[in-house]
């Protein structure tokens, strides 16, 4: 249920919507989402095109929100399979919610909060530049949602941080994982 109140820090799931399509061109059997899903599969066979009605979602191209991400904001993608080295395998998705507050994460050197510990409530185009930090293994999101960048000037394989304590990047979704950027979801995305 959606309340005036609710609406100051995110939008109801109903204000979020893609659509994803077999065939390029925005052709063939259609699947429109309105929240998580953790497995496409048996709504349709391959993937390759899709149209952000609103909000931003992450795909994913393993079922449970694991294997590579890919963010998607509002925007229509006629054959983002191939514009994006994708493959047309999309298992998942998931919603991010629309977010309208203060953004706070700790970044840590290595896995278990070890290491340099920073602070961060803006963007940061490169952990080395800015901290010396040549790695970043696990992170605490206080505030906000948050794309964590495998290179420096959000550049590489991206993963989608909600608020939560993540303790060891190493094996997230799959692969092992060490991030040198990471960039606010604002609501200018939407």
């Amino acid at each position: 249920i959606c309340t005036s109140h609710v609406l100051t820090k995110v939008f109801c799931s109903r204000s979020l919507q893609i659509t994803f399509y077999e065939e390029r061109n925005f052709q063939g059997r259609s699947y429109e989402c309105m929240s998580d899903c953790p497995d496409m599969s048996s709504y349709m066979s391959r993937c390759h095109s899709c149209r952000v009605e609103r909000g931003c979602f992450m795909v994913y191209d393993r079922t449970n929100y694991m294997g590579n991400q890919y963010f998607m904001r509002r925007g229509e993608y006629a054959d983002y399979m191939s514009m994006m080295g994708m493959s047309d395998c999309i298992r998942s998705c998931r919603m991010i919610p629309m977010y309208r507050g203060s953004y706070r994460m700790r970044i840590y050197e290595r896995e278990n909060y070890g290491g340099q510990m920073y602070e961060l409530m803006d963007d940061c185009d490169s952990t080395m530049d800015r901290y010396r930090m040549s790695n970043c293994m696990s992170c605490n999101v206080m505030d906000g949602h948050w794309l964590m960048y495998e290179q420096p000037h959000y550049r590489g394989r991206m993963m989608y941080m909600r608020p939560g304590e993540y303790r060891n990047f190493m094996h997230m979704g799959g692969s092992s994982m060490r991030f040198m950027s990471m960039r606010r979801i604002t609501d200018s995305w939407y």
